[in-house]
């Protein structure tokens, strides 16, 4: 018997065909939005590096939440940002109860849009005067942190955002131990309804740096190689990921997501946990220079990338077209 010709084009033939037998679907439900609130801010500012991502006000920062939550974006994650005046060795300024930055964001978008899930990112970074995410080891080469000076710290934090309205913390410092020591001090708060999303496999990247630029946060000296992960390793990512689950993880987080798309897939299989993957600031940032020179359509490359993060596990993806994507993936019929 001949082979059957067009045996697997039958199914390709139309956009209702190709829709019915679609493996992968990414709706706004798996999308989570991305806001940097700006404590020296009036208004909004854009970032240079990221056309369409703006440094906002805690106002349009609400602003901004109403509008991703009538789009269909049922979370957000909020990054702060506060002038290198407010900025010190410790990092202070990220557990300020009564005057943080994303403590008084929190409360203003719980009020605005009280059914929007609400993640912090728990980090030092952005408040340290030299970028690191924790305080540094006296006399120790540039960029190495006290790591259990910074849980101590990390701690504080988690327990003041979550006090403030955030449903989840989201520690990104690839510190040893600390989801185990967040987990801790948020019960003892009496914040055990809390959830933790934790990156537990953060690489080193180059892809971070329209982001650096956005939260201010790039090291003043050194690098962070010394607690972020080697982008050569995947068994480790699988070993961290596990071991943020035994201490009590949520979610699980592996950033960046394109260039660690294997990694996404084995963490998806390692784990029966929510894995959530972070398209990352030069993820975005090479997409839209490209788009601007009119070398590729914005729209089909993003629903192709994001749809290839959701294929290769993800459940969640923390992303800086999340408003546009929304309308996107309403029209993207045959995309």
């Amino acid at each position: 018997m001949p082979f059957p010709q067009q045996r697997m084009r039958r199914l390709r033939r139309t956009p209702a065909l190709r829709r019915l037998v679609r493996e992968t679907r990414v709706t706004a439900d798996d999308l989570i939005g991305v806001l940097f609130v700006d404590a020296g801010v009036d208004g909004r500012r854009e970032v240079p590096a990221m056309p369409g991502v703006f440094r906002l006000s805690v106002d349009e920062a609400v602003r901004e939440a109403e509008a991703l939550h009538a789009a269909g974006i049922g979370a957000v994650i909020l990054f702060g940002v506060v002038p290198d005046e407010e900025k010190d060795a410790e990092g202070t300024g990220a557990w300020k109860d009564d005057d943080g930055i994303i403590q008084n964001a929190l409360r203003a978008i719980r009020r605005a849009v009280p059914d929007m899930a609400l993640i912090a990112d728990t980090c030092l970074c952005e408040y340290t005067s030299h970028g690191h995410c924790g305080p540094l080891q006296d006399g120790a080469p540039a960029g190495a942190v006290d790591n259990d000076a910074a849980l101590e710290r990390i701690a504080r934090t988690a327990v003041s955002q979550a006090a403030a309205g955030a449903d989840i913390v989201a520690p990104s410092g690839m510190m040893d131990g600390m989801v185990q020591t967040i987990r801790g001090a948020l019960d003892a708060a009496g914040s055990e309804q809390t959830a933790i999303l934790s990156y537990a496999a953060k690489f080193t990247s180059a892809l971070y740096g329209p982001f650096r630029d956005a939260a201010d946060s790039a090291p003043a000296a050194g690098d962070r190689r010394q607690y972020q992960m080697d982008g050569a390793n995947a068994r480790e990512a699988v070993r961290e990921a596990l071991l943020d689950e035994a201490e009590g993880a949520d979610i699980i987080m592996v950033k960046p997501a394109l260039a660690y798309l294997d990694v996404i897939a084995r963490v998806r299989e390692a784990t029966r946990l929510p894995v959530a993957a972070y398209s990352v600031s030069g993820e975005y940032s090479m997409v839209k220079a490209a788009a601007a020179q009119g070398w590729i359509d914005e729209r089909r490359v993003v629903l192709e990338l994001i749809t290839a993060i959701k294929r290769a596990g993800a459940d969640m993806i923390l992303t800086y077209w999340a408003r546009e994507l929304a309308a996107w993936l309403r029209d993207a019929d045959d995309a």
